[in-house]
């Protein structure tokens, strides 16, 4: 079964390249759009950022980004100011971003993307730290 999938990826990203891995255990080459080369388009970005359902600063990420330098902690800026922030500063995109069939998600933790992938894992899969996500069977560990 053909699949589209696209992520939003950064592969200096251990959650971003722990998605694409699940992606990829469910047998399913997605489109791989690294955003801090071809960051999407600020229309774009605000359509997935309504179709995921969550809010401008839901998406913004904080760790190793001018966060602090521009202030974006001033819960009175409006959510247009926090995505032309994220348009002038791609690395303020949290990430990994996934579009499916089934839905738009910011996938972290790592594993919240099974929920948007139409067919099951393939077999294990265990995160970069070792932790295991899926078994032999390719079902999810609890």
């Amino acid at each position: 079964m053909a699949v589209d999938i696209v992520i939003y990826h950064n592969p200096e990203c251990g959650t971003s390249r722990n998605t694409l891995g699940l992606i990829r255990n469910a047998g399913i080459e997605p489109h791989v759009v690294e955003y801090l080369k071809t960051p999407p388009s600020r229309a774009l970005l605000v359509e997935l950022i309504g179709r995921a359902r969550i809010t401008p600063r839901d998406l913004l990420r904080e760790k190793g980004t001018p966060y602090a330098e521009l202030g974006l902690g001033d819960t009175a800026l409006s959510d247009e100011a926090l995505v032309d922030a994220m348009m002038a500063h791609p690395i303020l995109i949290n990430r990994p971003l996934v579009v499916s069939p089934l839905g738009v998600k910011l996938c972290r933790p790592s594993e919240a993307v099974l929920g948007l992938l139409p067919v099951g894992q393939l077999g294990a899969f265990a995160k970069e730290d070792g932790e295991q996500v899926v078994d032999a069977s390719g079902q999810r560990v609890a």
